[in-house]
């Protein structure tokens, strides 16, 4: 009798595009929203609004697509590798985000509130868009 999982891991391997899938919609969703962003930050703050706000956005889609592929390429490799390589990463984004805003808070750039709003609305879209994406494109994949 094979191991529990061997069965799941063959498919897994048979569909090796099955860990990037959701990619695209979510950078898409990322680039409408920055766009969105840039033209509500422009017009409450000018164009330094517009830029932090779009910059805001970009660097929330960059850190998640980031984790997306190194993850993807572990978990191909060997899914152990999936933890040390997450935290390793999630270690790396949050020193060098952290280094960032202390730079950026530092210099009064007047994007600075657009650009940290534009994290938190490009964390509740992506994450929005990923939970959507699971519950109806990937369910109906597993259940057909």
């Amino acid at each position: 009798m094979a191991e529990p999982g061997t069965r799941a891991a063959a498919d897994a391997n048979a569909d090796r595009g099955w860990r990037l899938r959701h990619l695209p919609v979510l950078v898409v969703a990322s680039v409408l929203l920055a766009a969105a962003a840039a033209v509500v930050g422009g017009t409450v703050r000018g164009a330094d609004g517009a830029l932090g706000a779009a910059a805001g956005v970009a660097v929330t889609a960059f850190g998640y697509t980031l984790t997306t592929v190194v993850l993807a390429w572990a978990d191909a490799r060997d899914p152990q590798l999936v933890l040390p390589f997450g935290l390793g990463l999630y270690i790396a984004k949050m020193t060098l985000l952290g280094g960032v805003m202390v730079l950026v808070g530092a210099s009064g750039w007047p994007g600075l509130i657009p650009f940290c709003l534009g994290i938190a609305a490009g964390v509740l879209v992506w994450t929005g868009v990923h939970i959507w994406w699971l519950a109806t494109v990937h369910s109906r994949r597993v259940h057909s």
